[in-house]
């Protein structure tokens, strides 16, 4: 199961991606973090299970010292990552 997070809040310039990307690859991860031109930021995971789901929730939720989540909107998408967890530029 792949899906596609988008993250609104102050996610951006404030080291949200770097601490996403160290987490969800000490977890062991594959898939990216990047942010969009509007200001959210897009990550996008491969699953096993929803307790894994459920973890990569915790992971973005909890951001960087300096970031604060308003909301995540998670949906299912059909592509699968296997090469680790990356920042996308």
């Amino acid at each position: 199961m792949t899906y596609q997070c988008l993250i609104s809040g102050k996610v951006q310039g404030v080291y949200y991606r770097s601490y996403v990307q160290e987490m969800a690859s000490e977890a062991g991860f594959s898939g990216y973090v990047m942010n969009l031109s509007n200001g959210e930021v897009e990550a996008c995971v491969t699953l096993k299970d929803e307790k894994e789901l459920a973890l990569f929730l915790d992971i973005l939720k909890a951001g960087s010292p300096y970031s604060s989540v308003d909301h995540i909107n998670t949906r299912l998408i059909d592509v699968k990552f296997s090469d680790g967890f990356m920042i996308y530029r």
